[in-house]
């Protein structure tokens, strides 16, 4: 599946999308495999409060399935201004 990253998610981290092989069931799985991948990993998903996703460009929770998701989005919460 494509994951992509947003924001401070992509500096920290330094990719803007990669295609992820996983196994994971859920958005929470998918982020611990990715938080152990390496320290940037870690340091990305450090604190998932700061942190909003979508699955298939829509708003979605961190205990939502993956079956059948093309692509998963992680960005910070947006503010107006």
């Amino acid at each position: 599946m494509k994951v992509l990253y947003f924001a401070w998610m992509r500096e920290r981290i330094g990719l803007p999308s990669e295609n992820v092989e996983t196994s994971a069931g859920t958005v929470r799985a998918l982020v611990a495999e990715l938080a152990a991948r390496e320290e940037r990993y870690a340091a990305a998903f450090a604190d998932m409060r700061a942190v909003r996703v979508a699955l298939d460009q829509k708003m979605s929770d961190l205990d939502a399935p993956l079956d059948g998701v093309r692509e998963v989005a992680f960005f910070p919460p947006m503010t107006g201004g």
